[in-house]
């Protein structure tokens, strides 16, 4: 067991302890909290969904948690699973010329 200092000395260096259930599920709701502001067709959101779906996998089967909670889990992975599919592969635009090329000056220096 982590000794109540060292929470509340962690704590104010902004540094957490956390049983390893905890870490995971803190990171889940980053994740969840970054898809959520990611833009639709950001490049990295498609992996942050994928990410997702394997926490919610090793959250449902980790040991510390009740067995009402690992079936809430697992459905909210298969829900996540259905989203990430119903959304298929990204969209990826292309540069518009006028976004990656300049325009030339008129006179060299």
């Amino acid at each position: 067991m982590i000794p109540p200092t060292c929470l509340t000395d962690a704590c104010c260096d902004e540094e957490y302890v956390l049983p390893s259930v905890d870490a995971l599920m803190a990171g889940t709701l980053a994740l969840m909290t970054g898809y959520a502001q990611a833009p639709a067709d950001g490049a990295h959101r498609p992996l942050m969904g994928k990410k997702l779906v394997s926490n919610l996998f090793f959250l449902a089967q980790h040991p510390q948690v009740s067995p009402a909670m690992r079936c809430m889990l697992g459905n909210l992975r298969t829900r996540w699973l259905q989203a990430l599919e119903a959304d298929g592969p990204p969209v990826r635009r292309k540069p518009t010329p006028a976004a990656s090329l300049h325009e030339a000056h008129s006179t060299l220096q």
